[in-house]
């Protein structure tokens, strides 16, 4: 799988009903620490998919979950007023980057599954803010997009036109919002270069399938890379070595003198 690929690929899409049961997720990934980011608008699957990849992969893959979810389920104050919008989304990027970051330490040789990411903050930011969300947060762009080795984007039910209804009730976006949310989220992380796009489906089920294959694409090929760098690494220090070795070889060893000048 290739980045930027979508997962309406024909190679892909004609095996996604064949990933299931007989899809081996267990050993991808062990031992390497990487950060996936899973985002996409509103009802596109993240949650659902990040949960079922934890549940099933648990020795393998930590999940971080979305801030803002937490944080409004806790009692975090809506906004009533669009300039408040700023305080939220604050307070919603330093809990992710404190999570994230938290379960990186405690969980070094595992993959680091995130319920969106740093920047999705940039797309719910006001429009008319006289300063921009990466400069309020200190940050650039860049700088956040190198946090994450991969990003998978669920796009939002919403595009297809399909029911968003869900049991999460911090989820208050209309059809609409939805879809401006999910072109937002899109235009921003398609940047990466690690992005792979997961559309709609008519069918959930298969939604799941193309994400679970991605899932492991991203992995095998991070994993891979990985070892090529290893490897280089290894090499460049063995010929290092040899080069050293070589060259105290060369030095002449001063002779020490036998004889001595005796002045009467």
């Amino acid at each position: 799988l290739d980045p930027k690929m979508s997962s309406t690929d024909p190679d892909l899409a004609s095996s996604a009903d064949s990933v299931g049961s007989s899809f081996n997720l267990q050993s991808v990934g062990n031992g390497i620490p990487h950060r996936i980011v899973i985002t996409g608008g509103p009802a596109g699957g993240k949650s659902t998919f990040a949960d079922l990849l934890h549940r099933e992969c648990h020795e393998t893959v930590v999940l971080v979950p979305e801030a803002a979810t937490l944080l409004f389920s806790g009692g975090f104050p809506r906004p009533t007023q669009a300039n408040s919008t700023v305080y939220q989304q604050r307070a919603i990027y330093y809990v992710q980057l404190n999570l994230e970051d938290m379960m990186l330490k405690e969980n070094p040789h595992r993959v680091i599954l995130c319920d969106r990411g740093t920047v999705d903050g940039a797309v719910y930011w006001p429009k008319d803010s006289p300063i921009s969300f990466f400069d309020e947060m200190g940050t650039s762009l860049e700088e956040e997009f190198a946090r994450y080795d991969g990003v998978i984007f669920f796009e939002s039910a919403a595009v297809g036109g399909l029911d968003i209804s869900s049991g999460n009730r911090e989820r208050t976006e209309t059809i609409e919002q939805a879809k401006t949310l999910d072109q937002g989220l899109f235009e921003v992380w398609s940047k990466h270069p690690n992005f792979f796009h997961v559309p709609h489906q008519a069918s959930f089920l298969r939604k799941i399938q193309l994400g679970l294959r991605t899932y492991r694409e991203i992995v095998e090929q991070l994993s891979r890379q990985v070892a090529t760098s290893r490897t280089l690494h290894a090499a460049a220090a063995e010929a290092a070595a040899d080069a050293t070795t070589e060259a105290i070889g060369q030095v002449a060893t001063p002779k020490l003198s036998t004889s001595m000048d005796h002045t009467v």
